[in-house]
């Protein structure tokens, strides 16, 4: 059986579950050595957020799709399967899309759009990509050590009657978006409240006054697509706001960068940032995975 993973959090959770040999092709954001199918013109490419933002509004104003498929190489491997999504089309490839150029291949593939809303749905998720290839188990064995990472944040919470932190967590920085989907979720299981989130929706445009009056305790500044070294060199486009200074979080030096993979990516290495946001959330009771030291880093330490 032939699989094409059409985005990155479906190749991560393949992987993950060690169905790999399954996988033919994947995109250009995978972490793979598989051959790369979907492409994007943003691709190489190091635009600041505010240029992403101006080219994502422009493409969507005249119809551009900011993806593309290698059509000849999809033909040529044939799948049997390919996982789409139909979360976000500014992330990745829209499965309507997809469908265009799928419809021209001699053979036609299963097609499986993934379209997790909250945390439960990427779980699902996993076990839908492993029931496709026959391996089920392998889902239902991923899951079972995910659930023991998370209870064991959980029950740790519980024990100390760690009270909920009042944070924030920005998916982008100029504009400002608040955070959305399964993010929330991520941060009530490691012990904060993000009152400025939309959970299991869409992140949207935040007003800078109202993250003034919402004062968080704790800032975790993850953009999408940005790692931390791309983050900290638009910074700046936050710590020259006016009241920037008078955040709690930025008096008490708690205010963290950290890699947005671990949360904008639905895949199963969001517990890992369930337990990156515990350390950042609860220092006291939770220490940085060391798998994790460069996935995040203290605004203070920069």
């Amino acid at each position: 059986m032939k699989v094409c993973s059409f985005l990155p959090a479906a190749t991560s959770m393949i992987y993950q579950m060690g169905l790999e040999e399954f996988l033919c092709g994947v995109t250009f954001e995978c972490h793979s050595d598989k051959p790369k199918i979907v492409r994007s013109f943003l691709e190489g490419n190091n635009y600041s957020s505010e240029e992403i933002e101006k080219i994502v509004s422009e493409s969507k104003q005249i119809g551009r799709d900011l993806y593309y498929i290698d059509e000849d190489l999809l033909q040529s491997i044939e799948p049997d399967i390919i996982f789409t999504q139909d979360v976000c089309d500014v992330c990745q490839i829209g499965t309507s899309y997809a469908e265009r150029a799928i419809y021209k291949l001699k053979k036609q593939p299963l097609v499986i759009p993934l379209t997790p809303r909250n945390l439960n749905d990427v779980y699902d998720n996993a076990v839908t990509i492993a029931k496709a290839v026959g391996k089920e188990q392998a889902a239902f064995n991923l899951l079972a050590e995910l659930k023991k990472r998370t209870d064991k944040v959980l029950e740790t919470l519980r024990k100390n009657n760690a009270p909920l932190k009042r944070v924030m967590v920005m998916e982008w920085l100029n504009p400002i978006y608040n955070c959305g989907h399964w993010i929330p979720y991520q941060i009530a299981q490691a012990g904060g409240v993000d009152m400025l989130s939309n959970p299991a929706g869409y992140s949207i445009i935040t007003e800078w006054s109202k993250i003034i009056q919402y004062n968080p305790e704790v800032l975790v500044v993850a953009p999408c697509g940005f790692n931390i070294e791309k983050a900290a060199k638009e910074i700046d486009k936050l710590t020259e706001r006016e009241g920037w200074d008078d955040l709690i979080a930025v008096k008490n030096n708690s205010v963290y960068l950290a890699d947005a993979d671990l949360f904008t990516c639905p895949s199963t290495h969001l517990v890992d940032g369930i337990e990156l946001l515990a350390s950042v959330f609860h220092p006291e009771l939770f220490k940085l995975p060391n798998d994790l030291q460069d996935k995040c880093v203290q605004l203070a330490k920069i």
